[in-house]
């Protein structure tokens, strides 16, 4: 049986939510909760509020399942949008609420927290959802600290080939600091609404 592509399994999960079935929001808990977490806990650092970011989210997404437009983005976009902007909720929540001349300083250090969390996880994203060869390119010279020519060896590729891969690597995740636009998601999650 052949597997469902996103447009038309994201059409269908939507409409099964908005019956009110119970094993929908299951099957889209077992397809993002990793994705949903991973993210939340990269942008707060805490396990516990990543947790609670988690149950925000599947309850949101439980609660309004007709906020999802699929002309968007797909259902795995949307989820993303939701994980990311409740994560900087928090995070101005936390690190926020400061009066008097030090709200400006703290306004601006909660500003360079929240943008600094979205660009690591733009980049975590990024990394995921980059093509394998890549991957594995990357993590050869920068995790197993390989230079170019053993990278080449390890990968069973030409040296020009593992320094291209290196390069396009390199580049996609360059994109990660990039200063967002406001309310915008991390590149690939789609428009945000």
């Amino acid at each position: 049986m052949a597997k469902d592509a996103p447009p038309r399994w994201d059409r269908r999960m939507q409409q099964r939510l908005a019956r009110g079935e119970a094993a929908a929001l299951g099957e889209l808990y077992d397809r993002f909760a990793a994705l949903v977490h991973s993210q939340a806990h990269r942008m707060l650092d805490d396990e516990d509020a990543a947790d609670q970011v988690t149950r925000e989210v599947f309850g949101y997404v439980w609660e309004n399942p007709d906020a999802y437009d699929p002309k968007h983005g797909s259902m795995r976009s949307w989820v993303a949008r939701l994980t990311h902007r409740r994560s900087v909720q928090r995070i101005r929540r936390t690190h926020g609420g400061a009066e008097g001349p030090e709200a400006d300083g703290r306004a601006e250090e909660l500003e360079h927290r929240v943008l600094k969390a979205t660009a690591a996880a733009r980049a975590d994203y990024i990394v995921a959802s980059m093509p394998a060869p890549l991957r594995a390119a990357l993590e050869l010279a920068y995790v197993q600290r390989r230079d170019y020519r053993q990278a080449a060896a390890d990968l069973g590729v030409t040296g020009d080939e593992a320094r291209r891969r290196l390069r396009l690597g390199l580049q996609l995740l360059s994109t990660a600091n990039t200063r967002p636009s406001a309310d915008s998601a991390p590149p690939g999650y789609g428009p945000t609404p």
